[in-house]
């Protein structure tokens, strides 16, 4: 039991801050500041302020909110503060009385629950968290009691709807028939099936084709003699492509031709083939020969 009042620890910090609670119900807004704060001991100067408008330390006196001050300090100061809770200011809560709730805490029959609160199975909750359950908990249970009842209303009417369309489908009741009888439940279902893709296409043309069906039909031009001129264009021009075509395609065989002529032999001289180029310097030699014999 010394070790959890009068020793550092999160517990407490807990118990203290439960009983400051308890005495001062604004002190949770605090709390719930100090904790969102960036000062690592903002909930320790709360409570010694705290302390401080109880008169029962001083502001600065903050080894005793964190409990490095002596036992004796520590447990004077835990009875002066469980004497201001509201409902333990009586006379059932003296000096005598403390010491004598110490005395029965202390009692061997309750050791085993003080080893127990020192190392808990479950951490106990924040003070500051267990004071919002208190609150929450009448408006959570009112709550579910009413979601409760309105699912319960929904359940009702969906089965209720559920029973009614079973009743109006006399098909899902009836005996299955032969493919070769005649089905009034399948015609039914047929003519169900129709009056519904009827409405659809209803709805669909009153809002999507039912502006464009009542227009009037396009005009078309009389100045068709434009289209005319332009097709007669476009087939002069198909036809000047065409022809540029066959003359590259011409000029492409005439070169190829050439160059046949050019490099492969094809005259017969002196019982040998020779090229076009060296049949040519044969016959301007000869030629020249002969003129020299004439001159000569």
């Amino acid at each position: 039991m010394q070790q959890l009042l009068c020793t550092p620890s999160q517990h407490r910090t807990d118990i203290l801050a439960w009983i400051c609670s308890s005495i001062n119900p604004n002190f949770i807004n605090l709390k719930t500041s100090s904790l969102k704060s960036k000062d690592p001991d903002g909930l320790t100067k709360e409570m010694a302020m705290l302390g401080q408008e109880l008169m029962l330390c001083k502001a600065d006196n903050l080894d005793l909110i964190r409990g490095h001050a002596s036992p004796w300090r520590q447990l004077q100061f835990l009875e002066q503060l469980l004497t201001l809770i509201p409902g333990c200011s009586g006379p059932a809560f003296g000096k005598m009385d403390g010491e004598g709730l110490l005395n029965e805490l202390y009692a061997d029959e309750n050791r085993p629950h003080l080893t127990h609160m020192l190392s808990p199975t479950l951490d106990p909750w924040p003070a500051h968290i267990r004071t919002l359950r208190k609150g929450q908990k009448s408006s959570f249970h009112r709550q579910s009691r009413e979601e409760a009842a309105d699912v319960a209303a929904l359940l009702q009417s969906t089965q209720t709807a559920l029973e009614q369309l079973q009743s109006e489908c006399e098909f899902l009741h009836s005996e299955a028939l032969s493919p070769g009888v005649f089905s009034p439940c399948a015609l039914r279902v047929a003519v169900c099936d129709l009056r519904q893709l009827t409405a659809a296409f209803s709805r669909v043309y009153e809002t999507d084709f039912k502006a464009y069906c009542n227009r009037d039909p396009p005009s078309l031009s009389t100045e068709t003699h434009i289209f005319q001129s332009v097709h007669q264009l476009l087939l002069a021009c198909n036809t000047e492509l065409e022809m540029l075509s066959e003359v590259s395609e011409a000029s492409l065989s005439m070169t190829d031709r050439v160059s046949q002529l050019q490099t492969q032999p094809h005259y017969w001289s002196r019982g040998k083939k020779h090229t076009l180029p060296d049949q040519l310097e044969e016959l301007t030699r000869r030629y020249r020969d002969f003129l020299s014999l004439l001159h000569a």
